[in-house]
């Protein structure tokens, strides 16, 4: 139990941590989430993009509505199922996308720099361990 408390603040203190190294994008922490999901330049079906962020479809909602409106998202039909929305990034998308991607790779290597290999690897372990748990 103790431990999962210890993730909850460090995931508060990264959080903090990352708003103020990206304030400049005027981002929420769940804007910023759903970009860095989109980073990789894949579009994803709103299915797809809130299993990877984590996020309840409601809230997902709110947040792409927050992205398109700012011009860094585009919802568009699914080619061959028309039923899907795919939620690709923009240009400006991109941008802050790529930015975000460059931020979070510097923190976590800030972070675990000067651990040791195996500490990194048990830790990748425990995450995916709790993500699996909460599934």
């Amino acid at each position: 139990m103790k431990s999962l408390l210890a993730l909850q603040r460090a995931t508060h203190a990264t959080l903090q941590l990352i708003a103020a190294e990206l304030v400049d994008l005027d981002l929420t922490a769940s804007e910023i989430n759903v970009l860095a999901n989109l980073a990789d330049g894949q579009g994803r079906t709103v299915s797809q993009l809130g299993a990877a962020a984590g996020t309840r479809p409601t809230t997902l909602t709110s947040v792409l509505d927050r992205l398109e409106r700012r011009g860094h998202i585009t919802r568009g039909a699914r080619a061959g199922d028309r039923r899907s929305v795919l939620i690709e990034l923009t240009d400006s998308g991109r941008a802050s996308a790529a930015l975000i991607e460059r931020t979070l790779d510097d923190l976590e290597r800030r972070a675990l720099d000067g651990l040791p290999a195996e500490a990194v690897v048990g830790f990748h372990a425990v995450l995916e361990a709790l993500i699996k748990e909460g599934s």
